[in-house]
């Protein structure tokens, strides 16, 4: 039988707290309430980065490839994706998809207001999967009628707000060049990215419009847009496409174009380290207290262990084992609150954002079980270690004037 086990459970289940009973309450409580708020933070955060990451990837794609040249405008110049280029991207493993788009500054004109954008041309190969997610009205180009697909035109709910804009509306939109060039154009949907710095920069129409516009034959195009298939695998991806393509042709990721957004991200990591650490301080501290409760209540029955041979360590692994079942307590209720409403949050979207603020509209979350297992195992490893500190007090009892003690 283990000695300090049976000891530890018959403190931990069968004695009657008096002065400790609270104490030691509170401290799981606190145990409790560090790992909800752990588990919760990681998820929220796992979940703004995915969402956002998402937001980003669905409308421009993770890789853009354009001509190299000393162009730093939103308008690429024209070239032509050679056959063996477009074949290493269709057989590169890592590659989901690609599609060819340009990009020309225009200014819309309706309602007696003016607002400045970037009109995205693309073809009948562009992916709408991610774009029918977020149209709030109306539909996507209609390919199949190459004629009227030269007039239809998508914008986001920021651009159509602005200009009190609805599906089916008719409006000019004037293109930037030596000569202003008006075209009529017509609302056929309207979406809600959610990131501003997106919808407030571009519509989507059709890729020829820019071909007749700059005067570029059928094959050029202002540059290609990659999907790759893992996110992670971004920066290695990028690279490798970087170093295939041919000498006039040079390839930015996703992080690149826009770094504002990225960077945010990243300092949300620091921030969630921050809580992480002010959490696991709070439990420690709670149990810390709740040990030396214990100790001092049980100065007696420790004189009297010391006095039949127990050793020091022998008696601190009892308190240990007792602090061990209060954490493990803790940890069951943490575990439940936490992923209760995580789940609770995931089911029903109940706790809302500003989306103007957050790029969403609710509280993201993206719960994986290692990030849970990690966080229970780190709790019980940090408050263990931590509460041998506190336990060393046993060793400056004496057996005598602790039997003695009331």
């Amino acid at each position: 039988m283990n000695f300090e086990y049976f000891i530890a459970g018959r403190i931990a289940i069968k004695s009657e707290r008096t002065f400790s009973k609270l104490i030691v309450r509170i401290a799981i409580v606190g145990v409790m309430l560090s790992l909800a708020v752990m588990i919760l933070s990681i998820a929220i955060i796992k979940g703004f980065k995915t969402e956002i990451q998402d937001k980003v990837r669905g409308y421009l794609g993770d890789v853009q490839i354009t001509r190299y040249d000393l162009n730093n405008s939103f308008e690429h110049s024209p070239f032509v994706l050679d056959s063996e280029t477009a074949k290493k991207l269709k057989e590169n493993p890592d590659v989901e998809y690609f599609y060819p788009f340009a990009t020309k500054p225009a200014i819309l004109s309706a309602n007696e207001e003016i607002e400045g954008i970037n009109f995205k041309g693309v073809d009948k190969s562009y992916n709408w999967d991610y774009i029918k997610q977020h149209i709030i009205s109306g539909t996507i180009i209609d390919f199949s009628d190459s004629t009227a697909a030269m007039q239809e035109l998508l914008v986001s709910n920021y651009t159509a707000n602005r200009l009190k804009l609805k599906t089916g509306d008719d409006f000019i939109m004037y293109f930037v060049q030596n000569q202003l060039r008006p075209r009529k154009f017509k609302i056929v949907g309207i979406y809600d990215i959610g990131v501003e710095d997106i919808d407030k920069s571009f519509v989507l129409g059709n890729l020829n419009i820019i071909k007749r516009l700059n005067n570029w034959n059928a094959n050029q195009i202002g540059g290609v847009e990659i999907r790759i298939k893992n996110f992670k695998d971004l920066n290695r991806v990028s690279l490798e496409i970087f170093e295939s393509l041919p000498q006039n042709l040079r390839s930015f990721s996703i992080v690149e174009n826009f770094p504002n957004i990225f960077n945010w991200m990243s300092l949300l990591d620091v921030n969630t380290n921050v809580l992480l650490i002010l959490m696991l301080i709070v439990g420690v501290i709670n149990m810390v207290t709740a040990l030396l409760i214990m100790i001092l209540e049980k100065t007696n029955m420790i004189g009297m262990l010391k006095s039949f041979g127990a050793s020091n360590w022998s008696i601190m692994k009892i308190f240990l084992y007792n602090a061990a079942y209060l954490i493990g307590i803790g940890l069951l209720l943490g575990n439940i609150l936490g992923l209760g409403l995580g789940f609770f949050q995931q089911a029903t979207h109940i706790f809302k954002l500003n989306q103007s603020s957050y790029f969403l509209t609710y509280a993201p979350i993206e719960i994986h079980f290692i990030d849970v297992l990690g966080l229970n195992v780190l709790t019980v490893v940090v408050c263990l270690i931590v509460l041998i500190i506190p336990s060393l007090l046993i060793s400056k009892v004496s057996p005598l004037k602790a039997i003695r003690f009331k």
